[in-house]
């Protein structure tokens, strides 16, 4: 009898494909075609330490939506941005740009996981016309508001790890991490091969993203110009992230009057272990949730 593929095969499995973008270089990506007519596509952005690999479970699910998940410029063989310290907005003209270049012209349901919850943000920002609905998965938060040495620290200690260790060693003594003690040993696996198979360039930029970004401040300028995004837009996270806490999430949520969700007693990488929840999530509506601030 044959055994099941693990989740490591199953990714390795998925097609990858690839988009030229015109003067934007190239973007690597997976893909799960619709089911359903006329429905708004979802587009999944991943965090610092893993790929479009991660929403594997959202992937293969049951969601009918045509769902789009990519490898971040500096990703997988995405090209990296031309600035060596690039902003959410550098990352969000990318992502315009790959979104054009597929023909995806109606507005879209972005999902961001932890750092791709600050370059949503930044897409949220420069076209939010094109934004139907914003989900922020365990968000990071940046750096920005902290004081310059605290930031200039934090972004020197990512960046000495990785220089120090490699990536591999890092993945083998860090992804572990982004998981609750309950993960089993194929998201381990899953989780640590995503993490070892890192481009040190592109990780080093998304790490200056990181520290200088603030997604507090964004959301709030965004939400001035675009109160009906505002309504639409939700936060959530696993009971045991220990990368973006859930206590966190919940003050930013209550800090910008948005709806919070409890995804049950999972971690960091909460797509991956939690994909039900997620998964439910999404299909809900927020079209009543606004809270006026």
């Amino acid at each position: 009898m044959t055994a099941a593929p693990t989740l490591l095969q199953q990714v390795d499995a998925w097609p990858s494909l690839g988009c030229a973008l015109p003067m934007r270089g190239f973007v690597r990506y997976r893909e799960k075609p619709a089911s359903q007519a006329g429905l708004t596509p979802i587009i999944f952005l991943h965090g610092i330490g893993s790929g479009s690999g991660s929403w594997l479970h959202l992937l293969a699910g049951r969601l009918p939506n045509r769902l789009l998940a990519w490898d971040a410029p500096g990703y997988a063989d995405s090209n990296p941005l031309a600035a060596e310290q690039p902003t959410a907005q550098d990352y969000a003209r990318v992502l315009w740009a790959w979104l054009d270049a597929l023909d995806v012209r109606q507005p879209v349901h972005l999902v961001g996981h932890s750092l791709g919850c600050i370059m949503a943000a930044g897409a949220a920002a420069l076209q939010g016309a094109r934004v139907s609905r914003l989900s922020l998965l365990s968000p990071a938060q940046g750096y920005g508001p902290a004081a310059p040495e605290t930031r200039a620290r934090k972004t020197a200690e990512r960046l000495q790890a990785v220089q120090e260790l490699g990536m591999p060693t890092m993945a083998q003594q860090r992804a572990p991490r982004l998981l609750s003690p309950s993960a089993s040993p194929e998201e381990i696996e899953l989780a640590t091969a995503m993490m070892s198979r890192l481009n040190p360039g592109g990780y080093f930029q998304a790490t200056h993203l990181l520290g200088q970004a603030d997604i507090r401040k964004d959301l709030k300028t965004t939400f001035l110009s675009q109160p009906a995004l505002h309504a639409r837009t939700e936060v959530a996270c696993g009971a045991q992230d220990v990368i973006t806490p859930p206590g966190a999430c919940q003050a930013l949520a209550q800090d910008l009057g948005l709806p919070y969700t409890d995804l049950g007693p999972v971690g960091h990488l909460c797509a991956l272990e939690a994909s039900d929840a997620v998964q439910s999530l999404l299909e809900s509506s927020r079209e009543t949730s606004y809270v006026e601030r």
